[in-house]
């Protein structure tokens, strides 16, 4: 991980070098050398013109009087302040505008900005000193003692400061844009609270990690910030980006933990008075403490407040939240972190009724697709018991759709515990018999006819993973789904049987997310459908069905 950290350091190095060259070096020895090219050509046409011995620059511009000092820094000093204004001008409105469109915040973030500062001083820096300069210059007095002053080296050096500030001014708005691209400004918050959350434990007072927990914390509502006036704009881009970096800071995150001073877990301080942990008990937030847990929990309840909105104003960002809370839990997995991956689990669920409450199938389909992922990389890390409280979640999910009549959420869900099992086996995982209870206990009988349909989507997902067991040689397993079906109807086991024939494409004649049709049956494991179904005393079940009749 230390490595992994490493590379991302020296490729953010890399890019910021990369854009110093691209925003300020090249456009300035542009400018500086198209200027110096002009002014040369000039000068080389006037000494000609004149015809006198030719002079070196020095002679030229070095060379002056009292009076040519005074008329030469008669307007330089105002020219300065005028940059200076145009600057500050510019640069506060464009700043006030970005901030309106993605966070308030921003305006913060500018003003703090190393580059930013160093130029605006630069330019109040030139502005005094020529101030100072054209103050200084004497032309005329009384008294014998009196001496004209020139401040040679002075009216020079102003006329450098001049020359800059005239050629930064491209470049720098150049860098302002650059600063307020929203990319840019989702990653420097995304930076910043990767910075303050993995600082390791060293000698910091309780005060100092206090403020690195609130400075994490803050990185978190800003990115929140952005994604949803991201939303208001109808700006996709910008809301998927944020919310791929909130997820990046805690997969960040989640590998340091144990490197990390033991106080910063503690939700005590300003912390403790965050809106989303202020409103819980002492009990909560003691647990939260204890597992260690608070800034996963925080993130995801960004995540939670985006999704709330993303419903109604962009149904798209659904999959991207699902998406990014499916890869902090896979980080949580390869860290050993049981308790981060509880808090996903819990906010999974949290997803689903969010979804069933709204009646939102999309919303539900695209999050029990990442959810499956997530169980599935805990088959393979070992973790059956998390596995088999995910499928206990499922089967109350596909009984809660079932009783609010979204028949196709009761089927996803069987066909997903269908997969859930097959991996189990594969994987020879101990909680493969508990699995295939559980999914045996999905379907219940049908209350009224139009729920029909639910339940036979989670007959025909039994019947795949049963053609799965068959084709594996596992035919104690596949009778334990024969003997949950034995007391089926004949016409709908036959019914359900040409359906499943019927399938013969895993090509959906739609757009589908998942790509690919649920009650597709490879033509290898096809033949285990007729094996599967003589088992049943009808015999009419006995009776075979060509395939060629189902298709057409």
């Amino acid at each position: 991980m230390r490595l992994d950290r490493a590379g991302d350091d020296a490729e953010g190095k890399r890019r910021g070098g990369a854009a110093i060259v691209r925003i300020w070096l090249r456009p300035l020895s542009y400018l500086l050398g198209v200027s110096m090219a002009a002014l040369s050509v000039v000068y080389l046409l006037d000494l000609a013109r004149q015809g006198d011995a030719l002079r070196s620059p020095w002679q030229v511009f070095g060379g002056m009087s009292p009076v040519d000092a005074e008329n030469i820094m008669g307007g330089i000093g105002e020219v300065i302040a005028a940059i200076l204004g145009i600057v500050i001008t510019v640069a506060s409105i464009i700043v006030q505008l970005a901030a309106n469109r993605y966070t308030p915040r921003i305006t913060d973030m500018f003003f703090r900005d190393r580059k930013n500062m160093l130029v605006i001083s630069f330019f109040v820096v030139s502005a005094v000193f020529s101030l100072w300069i054209n103050f200084s210059i004497r032309t005329g007095g009384s008294g014998p003692s009196f001496v004209p002053f020139v401040p040679h080296y002075g009216v020079l050096i102003t006329m450098g400061l001049l020359t800059v500030s005239l050629l930064m001014m491209a470049p720098y708005f150049m860098y302002v844009f650059d600063f307020l691209e929203p990319d840019n400004v989702v990653g420097r918050i995304k930076k910043n609270g990767v910075e303050q959350a993995l600082r390791p434990a060293g000698g910091e007072s309780d005060g100092e990690v206090d403020e690195r927990r609130v400075a994490a914390l803050s990185s978190l509502e800003q990115l929140a910030d952005v994604a949803l006036n991201a939303l208001d704009q109808k700006d996709k881009g910008i809301a998927s980006k944020t919310v791929d970096s909130l997820s990046e800071l805690v997969v960040s995150y989640l590998p340091h933990k144990k490197s990390l001073d033991p106080r910063w877990f503690q939700i005590r301080d300003r912390l403790a008075r965050d809106t989303d942990f202020v409103s819980m008990n002492a009990e909560a937030l003691d647990k939260l403490s204890t597992a260690r847990t608070w800034l996963e929990y925080k993130a995801l309840r960004q995540f939670l407040m985006v999704y709330r909105e993303a419903l109604t104003a962009m149904p798209d960002l659904i999959t991207r939240i699902a998406i990014d809370t499916r890869y902090i839990g896979q980080t949580a997995i390869a860290s050993g972190d049981r308790a981060a991956v509880e808090v996903v689990v819990k906010f999974f669920n949290t997803y689903m009724r969010r979804s069933l409450n709204a009646k939102d199938i999309a919303a539900a389909y695209n999050n029990l697709n990442q959810y499956r992922y997530l169980a599935e990389e805990l088959l393979k890390a070992g973790w059956g018991d998390q596995v088999l409280e995910i499928a206990r979640y499922f089967k109350y999910y596909a009984q809660t759709a079932h009783a609010m009549g979204l028949a196709f959420l009761t089927e996803t869900v069987a066909f997903d515990l269908c997969v859930v099992n097959e991996r189990a086996y594969d994987l020879h995982a101990p909680a493969r018999d508990e699995l295939l209870r559980i999914f045996l206990d999905v379907d219940k009988e049908a209350e009224l006819d139009q729920q029909e349909r639910s339940l036979r989507g989670v007959r025909k997902a039994q019947v795949k993973l049963a053609t799965y067991y068959l084709q594996k040689g596992e035919e104690a397993l596949a009778r334990k789904i024969y003997r949950d079906m034995r007391d089926e109807r004949p016409d709908r086991l036959r019914s359900i049987r040409a359906e499943l024939l019927a399938v013969t494409s895993n090509e959906f004649w739609e757009i589908n997310d998942r790509g690919a049709v649920f009650e597709y049956i490879e033509p290898e494991r096809r033949q285990f459908i007729h094996r599967f179904f003589e088992w049943f005393p009808s015999t009419a079940m006995r009776e075979p069905i060509r395939e060629e009749q189902t298709q057409e």
